[in-house]
């Protein structure tokens, strides 16, 4: 780009503490800019790209500050026809990723709200991540006394053919309820990756039962030269400015974090959150009852026809209840640390996990279900233990 010439050579690479802080610092000193004060602009823009001389959008922003000393600008990476030609797509990329940052900051998700999918967070489930594709925004929150609280937000990148994956290779990000599964430390990846990886448990239940395929679906960073992709620019994965992916991969824990991604998420209050989950908890404390008054016909009737749990069919997994229910005979069950997760699409379904604990028992199972709605009817098509 043309203002790759004016910046200082030398810098310190960004660390876990700098996550967010460049988008912060390049949005403030374009409010300078847009404000007439374009000597302050240059300073503080400047010193962006000093900091993150590989952030090619503060680049752009750096360089049409030095083109508006000589002549007034008509739009963002404002330079000559043929300048602009030989940038190919890239111009347009950065252009685009431009508004979706701005757009971000100043349309924020009100106070006290969430995204509808997460009906009920366990007290030991300490984070949630909830990706907005269509806003190009990942949003981290902390579980508190009183809830989920959104603590920071990013900008991220997705599949170069946008969302709804369904097939191995189509270049999509896949849409619905996942958990990050486990932490690929940088050092065992490619430089391509960036700060590291968090895969996500694409195929889940959900997408096996509708026949999708594909795999290895990654939270990652970015190489070395680059800052930040493309809105649209991934195989599939969720790619993060290595500053920002740092801060969650040190953030969050492997296997309780649930991450939900959305074409556009859906902001509820908190209170309303529960109130629509109730119905949906009355179900699940009768599959409980059920469970613990050792009713294996009415304990079934929970259970679709479609059901499968790696391979067994439902029949097969009236055996398995029938063991559970001659050991827990005589005493009671407990749902413990219940996370309910809502996902709506052709069809709703609720991705629910619990410990299930026999009264007077420190430890028990720690169990994942998955529900859909037929005939008006909540029935169990997946479950399994952790």
């Amino acid at each position: 780009m043309h203002a790759k010439a004016a910046v200082p050579a030398t810098h310190t690479a960004p660390t876990a503490s700098d996550n967010g802080l460049a988008e912060a610092r390049l949005v403030v000193g374009y409010q300078v800019m847009v404000n007439g004060h374009s000597r302050e602009a240059l300073e503080k823009i400047g010193q962006v790209v000093q900091d993150y001389p590989n952030f090619q959008l503060a680049q752009l922003v750096y360089g049409d500050l030095l083109t508006a000393r000589m002549r007034p600008l008509q739009e963002l990476g404002d330079m000559p026809p043929t300048l602009a030609a030989s940038a190919g797509t890239a111009l347009g990329d950065l252009r685009e990723e431009f508004q979706k940052r701005m757009k971000a900051r100043r349309e924020r998700p009100l106070a006290g709200t969430i995204p509808s999918q997460f009906l009920a967070i366990a007290r030991n489930t300490k984070h949630a991540i909830a990706v907005d594709a269509s806003r190009s925004r990942l949003y981290l929150f902390e579980n508190r006394a009183n809830g989920l609280v959104l603590i920071a937000d990013y900008y991220t990148s997705v599949g170069k053919a946008g969302v709804s994956k369904t097939t191995q290779g189509d270049q999509r990000t896949p849409l619905g309820v996942y958990y990050i599964t486990s932490h690929l430390d940088a050092k065992s990846l490619k430089d391509f990756y960036g700060s590291g990886a968090l895969p996500i448990n694409y195929l889940n239940m959900l997408d096996a039962k509708r026949g999708k395929t594909g795999g290895g679906i990654w939270l990652h960073g970015t190489p070395p030269n680059q800052f930040s992709r493309a809105p649209l620019a991934s195989d599939g994965c969720l790619v993060m400015a290595n500053p920002d992916l740092h801060h969650i991969i040190q953030t969050v824990e492997v296997g309780s974090t649930p991450v939900v991604i959305a074409n556009q998420l859906q902001w509820i209050d908190q209170r309303i959150a529960k109130t629509e989950g109730k119905p949906f908890d009355n179900t699940l404390q009768a599959w409980r009852d059920a469970k613990v008054t050792g009713n294996l016909e009415r304990l079934l009737s929970f259970y679709a026809p479609d059901f499968n749990s790696y391979g067994k069919t439902r029949e097969q997994w009236s055996g398995v209840l029938q063991t559970e229910l001659s050991k827990i005979r005589g005493h009671s069950v407990e749902l413990k640390d219940t996370t309910v997760l809502r996902w709506t699409d052709s069809a709703e379904t609720m991705v629910v996990t619990f410990g299930e604990v026999e009264l007077g028992k420190r430890t028990g199972w720690t169990k994942r279900q998955y529900w859909t709605r037929q005939n008006g009817q909540w029935k169990i098509f997946f479950e399994g233990t952790l």
